[in-house]
């Protein structure tokens, strides 16, 4: 497998991001990087992003959760941000990102009772991690996600998305994060989520991953979607619903999760208005506030 590895000084100077970046190795050599906030002993709140974002869309999130005495950390999948990039298409599938993001998680930093925070892809990777391996997990948070099994078209606006990402001669990666967003993102905002791509032999990962979603039942990742959801379904886990009110990607998946996974019972499960597919950008200290509540209150 050919891998890219982007140059530290991409990552100079990011706003609002002071933490240091540490790594560990995965399967097929790769090194996979992540961020931490809050006491080392705290309870581990892992924070996974989605397409084509990386752990700097948390760093919102990330102050509230260290504030409430929780251990936060927050990966970038392989392919994204520090974390090594295979270079080819091909070399990207669910299965290997599941099975890397494991390996980080619970080989490398051996993680229990972990909470897992999943957003775009990040949910499409961390529930399936928590439906297989539910002894490592405590709690669940959903953030305008989901976990298709290609039984269910998805919306139109999502295949428009798809199109766009594969065909383009240049993936402008801020223009994307910045549609996905109701606020205007300052210019070293756009800045930084640019930095992981020196040029497009870098961005194999956010050109694969919108491929990767099951869209047919016969998909190769329909069969592990379907048996997590059955996993799902009945897990004695706490599993908070946090969606925006204005994603036209994953929005309905919200009452999905909410009639279908018996861990969402008895909670309350926050809307956070005004903001958009990524609202960590649009609501970041709520979206951690309302994550650190859920965590210390259950």
């Amino acid at each position: 497998m050919r891998t890219l590895r982007t140059p530290e000084e991409r990552f100079a100077d990011l706003p609002d991001f002071p933490y240091e970046p540490r790594y560990a190795e995965v399967a097929d050599g790769l090194r996979m990087a992540y961020v931490e906030a809050g006491p080392g002993d705290g309870q581990p709140v892992v924070l996974l992003h989605g397409e084509p974002t990386w752990s700097f869309l948390y760093r919102h999130v990330m102050p509230e959760l260290a504030a409430a005495g929780l251990r936060a950390i927050a990966v970038d999948l392989v392919g994204f941000g520090r974390s090594d990039k295979p270079a080819d298409i091909s070399d990207h599938t669910y299965a290997r990102h599941v099975e890397w993001t494991r390996a980080l998680l619970l080989d490398a930093l051996t993680l229990s009772g972990v909470t897992v925070v999943g957003q775009d892809w990040g949910g499409l990777i961390g529930l399936r991690i928590a439906a297989e391996h539910p002894g490592s997990v405590a709690r669940i948070v959903a953030a305008n996600t989901g976990l298709p099994t290609g039984d269910i078209p998805m919306p139109e606006v999502w295949h428009r998305f798809k199109d766009a990402v594969l065909k383009a001669p240049v993936l402008d990666i801020a223009r994307l994060v910045q549609a996905g967003c109701k606020s205007e993102l300052p210019a070293e905002v756009r800045a930084a989520y640019d930095a992981p791509f020196p040029d497009e032999s870098y961005k194999a990962g956010p050109r694969a991953m919108p491929g990767l979603v099951p869209i047919s039942p016969d998909d190769p990742a329909a069969p592990a979607n379907r048996a997590a959801w059955e996993v799902l379904t009945t897990l004695d886990r706490p599993f908070l619903v946090a969606f925006s009110d204005g994603d036209p990607i994953t929005g309905g998946m919200a009452p999905i999760l909410l009639k279908s996974i018996s861990g969402t019972s008895g909670l309350a499960h926050p809307v956070i208005h005004g903001a958009g597919h990524f609202l960590q950008e649009d609501a970041g200290a709520e979206l951690g506030r309302r994550i650190a509540a859920f965590v210390t209150s259950t």
